[in-house]
């Protein structure tokens, strides 16, 4: 039987408590009559250490952003996602949240990926590394070997989230799945970062939002086991990756679609 689909979504940063709610809760009516198919982890950072500018809004900070997360989840019942930027934040975010992520730009910190995974096997949580614009798939084994000893492969997923091209361009090899699955993990597509425009606009990231529904269709097709993709209500106010959030409103049919490719693949 096919592993469930598995749907990383949320805002890009935790803005407000009472905007997670609106979303969380949307989504989880809209992903209801999907609920048998789907694994869907409710995902927003406390803290976008990478911004730009240094005008540009980070997010509330982990105290706060920890219990707006924990909110949600008790309240939707839900699992809860956020990233870490620091090993001395490891603990205390999988404390509260059912996965830790590992930021692109800093998947080759060693002592942050050790940490999130010692917490994580602590805790009984799941390990998410975004795999970095600046490596190769065949270079995520390398990630994967600095933690199997702590976690189990099991419990960890690689994030494909597009490969530097140029100046503030990133690309998309379609391969990178089948080659980080052999490694004994399972891929996610990172559709909204993927089709960045980085640092495009001078002092905040550009992006293709008309992109992420093909490009997600192509990656479920070749072989990811799920997508991650950020939303927000009325994406060109976000207080982070305006350009490539998608629509809440959209997101049901998205899933819908992708849902239908991975049945058959």
């Amino acid at each position: 039987m096919k592993n469930k689909f598995d749907i990383i979504s949320g805002p890009c940063v935790l803005e407000s408590e009472d905007l997670a709610i609106e979303i969380a809760g949307k989504l989880v009516k809209d992903f209801s009559s999907f609920e048998e198919s789907i694994n869907f982890y409710f995902k927003g950072s406390f803290d976008k250490a990478n911004r730009s500018s240094i005008n540009s809004y980070r997010g509330p900070g982990i105290e706060k952003g920890l219990e707006i997360l924990s909110k949600v989840k008790q309240k939707f019942n839900i699992p809860v996602v956020t990233d870490i930027h620091l090993p001395e934040q490891a603990e205390a975010v999988a404390n509260i949240v059912d996965i830790v992520q590992i930021p692109a730009f800093l998947c080759r910190q060693t002592d942050l990926v050790i940490a999130a995974a010692q917490a994580c096997k602590k805790y009984n949580k799941k390990l998410n590394v975004k795999k970095g614009q600046f490596l190769s798939p065949e270079e995520t084994k390398n990630i994967v070997t600095k933690v199997e000893d702590i976690l189990d492969k099991s419990e960890m997923f690689l994030t494909e989230r597009g490969t530097s091209f140029g100046y503030n361009n990133l690309i998309v090899d379609m391969a990178s799945f089948q080659t980080m699955k052999s490694f004994g993990v399972k891929t996610i597509y990172d559709a909204t970062h993927s089709i960045q425009r980085p640092g495009g606009l001078g002092t905040a990231t550009g992006g293709k939002r008309e992109q992420v529904l093909v490009l997600a269709k192509a990656a479920i097709a070749a072989g990811a086991d799920g997508v991650f993709i950020e939303t927000h209500p009325r994406p060109d106010e976000a207080l982070s990756d305006a350009a490539t959030c998608l629509s809440l409103d959209k997101m049901k049919s998205v899933i819908e679609s992708l849902l239908q490719i991975y049945k058959v693949s």
